[in-house]
């Protein structure tokens, strides 16, 4: 499992006070970066080669400003090409926020899914 820890900012929440439903998915795209570094080491979108097919984001209590949020990531399942994330964000030890992301290894110059090598694939069981 992978854990992420952030802070709210002022911008993540809407005119009740609480956490924008549309903020929960940059958190997660930020939490995801791990994973993005054992495809991509250096981050260089010249060498990008994932693609988000697919996510299901579920809310499931209101969260507040200013409190620390930890999100953690763990793996669901790997495929050929593709494998799923499953992401829980937690304020005050209580789950606020889960998603579901389908993730492909792409090859943007062909336009085409492609195996996940064995050495990612490794990685990717780990977590």
């Amino acid at each position: 499992m992978i854990e992420y820890h952030l802070t709210p900012r002022f911008k993540d929440t809407d005119a009740l006070g609480h956490i924008n439903n549309a903020a929960y998915s940059t958190w997660f795209e930020e939490a995801r970066r791990p994973i993005f570094e054992i495809f991509v080491p250096d981050l260089d979108t010249k060498k990008w080669n994932l693609i988000i097919a697919r996510a299901e984001i579920d809310f499931l209590a209101q969260g507040n400003y200013q409190k620390e949020v930890l999100i953690e990531t763990s793996m669901e399942k790997i495929g050929n090409s593709s494998f799923v994330l499953l992401q829980t964000a937690i304020q005050d030890q209580k789950p606020i926020c889960k998603a579901k992301s389908f993730l492909v290894h792409f090859d943007y110059a062909i336009q085409k899914p492609q195996s996940i090598p064995d050495d990612i694939r490794v990685k990717l069981q780990n977590i």
